[in-house]
């Protein structure tokens, strides 16, 4: 992996809205560069709105986001998706074959890179000629995410990444956003693996009810010691 610009958000007094219901209220906050920022709280606690607001799959109903300083609407969008990549939870595969969707933003992908890709996810690189029907949720999962790597991102944003894995799966994944880290780049990670945000966070941001209780390090941040405890 090469290395990445590093870049910072900043989300000013950021809510979000559906009809009468608050999904995130007022939160101001700063995912800073060059590091691995976990988003942490309970179910329904508005971790995905907010992920998905770092690349503008959702923009905010109040207040703004901000990317090194430009408010991302003053950026243009798909230009903006291929710096900050985003790999949901609930993986869309967009063709038939593993090589063609790593292909998708990269027509000139070789077929020897995208061999390596597979191989960075924890993907047999034998994968790249499977039928993306064929796959299991974990392996569409992994999948999405080398085609996400394809583009050389700034920015990763991960939805619960090892969710559908096992054990040995999931530290391949770990190991994507160490590099990725180690690169100078920027990982944001949505997990409810409390040990997985210890592991891999630099900051941690804890959402409760849309509204922003605690962040801090991870040694500092009360939500991941009450889990740790017997």
């Amino acid at each position: 992996m090469g290395r990445a610009r590093a870049v910072t958000f900043v989300l000013e007094a950021v809510g979000v809205r559906r009809g009468d219901t608050a999904i995130l209220e007022d939160i101001t906050a700063t995912i800073r560069s060059g590091g691995c920022t976990a988003i942490a709280g309970p179910s329904g606690a508005g971790k995905s709105t907010l992920l998905r607001l770092l690349n503008r799959m959702l923009d905010p109903t109040a207040g703004r986001v901000l990317l090194d300083g430009t408010p991302l609407p003053a950026l243009d969008v798909l230009a903006l998706r291929r710096r900050v990549g985003l790999v949901a939870q609930q993986p869309t595969l967009l063709t038939d074959t593993v090589l063609d969707d790593l292909r998708v933003g990269r027509p000139d992908l070789t077929e020897e890179e995208a061999r390596s890709l597979l191989d960075t996810t924890g993907l047999p690189p034998a994968f790249a000629e499977r039928r993306t029907a064929d796959l299991s949720g974990g392996e569409a999962q992994r999948v999405c995410l080398a085609r996400a790597l394809a583009l050389r991102p700034e920015v990763l944003l991960l939805d619960e990444p090892t969710s559908a894995l096992d054990r040995a799966s999931a530290e391949a994944i770990e190991g994507v956003v160490s590099d990725l880290r180690a690169a100078g780049g920027t990982a944001v990670l949505v997990s409810h693996d409390t040990g997985q945000a210890r592991r891999l966070a630099d900051d941690v941001l804890v959402l409760r009810a849309g509204r922003l209780e605690e962040q801090g390090p991870p040694g500092d941040v009360g939500y991941l010691r009450a889990a740790a405890s017997p």
